[in-house]
């Protein structure tokens, strides 16, 4: 059995109630390890070593805080085998995968704001007589609250721009998917981190994460999961005017045109919709496709979904690699499995998949559920409204521009989506028109970390990514100043 341990002033420790969880194994539905049950008395050890590496850390020039990152981002390089083992092993996603994306974004997150520290420039404004500057000067102890789907890759997001401008950061990983934040703690500790800069909670939303929420020591909160936790969040932290950068739920809708280019949306959708098992907050899960392709692009789509092979994620053999891998959770398969019954409740007709997938050897009793595709349900039915989190898609086909733009963005969330056309005209006309924080035209998922990233509606609130972090994690000043015999 693995022990996996908070990382608090420099040091793996136990919870202070030496209370334990289990962590399973998603592709087994195994126990593999145990984790701290951490509260409120953890937090707080965690908020104090903050504050007491904080002044020093962001008394260093940038230069020097970014020499640290850029270490640690190539430690993660160099253990990129090792760390998308472990994410394999906790999530349930395919391992290269892992190697190929997940673990490779984590490093490249310390490279990119150890760069941008210093770079990051103030603004100055001259008027008759007088001149404005700009002072930005870190927060001081601040919290990243960061989910279980890409575990690594968005826990680092959040650290990278924190600690490039000078922050202590006490971070709750999920529960679900611990490990690769322990390995992390050891890794920092190798790359040079001072003890008790980056503190390591791990536990249960309703102790831990309501914990960091009420912390008055805790000035800023960056949390990624569901609409309701952020809900949750803003209620308690709001009153204490702590900042909240908030990125919640999605339900994306990805829209194909008929002068796309064919071969390459199919592909690309299917990724859209399928990738890490649909458990992808920006994943496309309502696919909208123009009449006059609907039935060509609709049967294209469905014999790609059937194609993903489906297995053990630690598969990893010339030629035998694993397109799908298993959910993250009993609970997670479970509430999939609900939602496609849900479907077809509403009239929704399943094209493909909709059952348990069968995976022979250790993994029989893993939570695997096939790529699942449905037609023919409204708009405002559950299946198109609530964030499923799994491998299930809908498609339906759309008469005009008008018309689908209603469709897409008629529900409450406004996370991303997706346009596949040849028309440039259109691209960006529609772009304009989602009520969505991010468009991809003709792609999906690719990402620049010099732009912001976020949601509208019930999305979002704030923005992370590029200079939009590194501003949430800093306070600004202005100083005007009276410049004698200034004219």
């Amino acid at each position: 059995m693995i022990e996996i341990l908070n990382w608090i002033g420099g040091e793996a420790v136990p919870a202070k109630s030496l209370k334990w969880l289990d962590a399973y194994e998603p592709a087994t539905g195994q126990v593999y390890s145990q984790l701290p049950d951490s509260d409120e008395h953890d937090v707080e050890l965690a908020v104090q070593a903050a504050r007491r590496a904080q002044p020093a850390w962001a008394a260093l020039p940038a230069e020097a805080r970014a020499r640290v990152l850029r270490t640690l981002a190539e430690l993660i390089r160099a253990q990129i085998a090792e760390l998308a083992k472990a994410e394999s092993r906790d999530n349930g996603k395919p391992v290269s995968l892992a190697a190929r994306l997940d673990i490779p974004r984590a490093a490249a997150n310390f490279d990119f704001f150890a760069d941008a520290i210093t770079q990051f420039a103030s603004e100055s404004h001259a008027t008759p007589g007088f001149v404005n500057y700009t002072l930005r000067a870190p927060i001081g102890v601040v919290a990243t609250i960061s989910p279980w789907n890409l575990p690594l890759y968005l826990l680092t997001w959040k650290i990278a721009p924190a600690l490039a401008a000078g922050n202590a950061v006490v971070a709750k990983p999920s529960e679900v998917t611990p490990m690769t934040a322990h390995l992390l703690g050891a890794l920092s500790r190798e790359a040079g981190l001072p003890p008790g800069v980056l503190n390591i909670v791990h536990g249960l939303g309703d102790k831990v994460g309501a914990a960091i929420s009420k912390h008055p020591g805790i000035q800023a909160i960056s949390f990624t999961g569901s609409t309701r936790t952020g809900a949750e969040i803003s209620r308690v932290a709001s009153p204490l005017f702590k900042k909240l950068s908030l990125e919640m739920g999605g339900k994306n809708a990805t829209i194909v045109f008929a002068d796309s280019d064919r071969a390459r949306a199919v592909d690309q959708v299917a990724r859209a919709a399928f990738l890490n098992q649909g458990q992808i907050c920006l994943c496309g899960s309502r696919i909208y496709v123009e009449r006059s392709i609907y039935a060509e692009f609709r049967d294209a789509l469905v014999a790609r979904a059937r194609a993903l092979k489906v297995g053990d994620p630690a598969e990893t053999s010339p030629g035998s690699a694993v397109d799908q891998g298993a959910l993250v959770s009993r609970e997670q398969y479970e509430k999939v499995l609900s939602m496609i019954a849900t479907a077809r409740l509403e009239g929704g007709k399943v094209l493909c998949g909709g059952v348990p997938a069968r995976v022979s050897g250790r993994c029989e009793k893993g939570w695997f559920i096939e790529p699942t595709l449905l037609e023919g349900l409204p708009t405002e039915c559950r299946t198109n409204q609530e964030e499923i989190f799994g491998p299930v898609a809908t498609i339906t086909p759309f008469d005009t521009e008008d018309e689908v733009l209603g469709l897409a963005n008629g529900t409450r969330y406004g996370l991303a989506a997706s346009v596949w056309t040849e028309n440039a005209s259109r691209a960006h006309r529609v772009a304009g028109r989602l009520e969505a924080g991010v468009v991809w035209i003709n792609c999906w998922m690719e990402r620049d970390l010099r732009t912001p990233f976020g949601g509208v509606k019930e999305s979002g609130v704030g923005r992370e990514g590029g200079w939009d972090a590194l501003r949430f994690f800093t306070e600004s000043k202005n100083v005007c100043v009276r410049v004698e015999g200034g004219s």
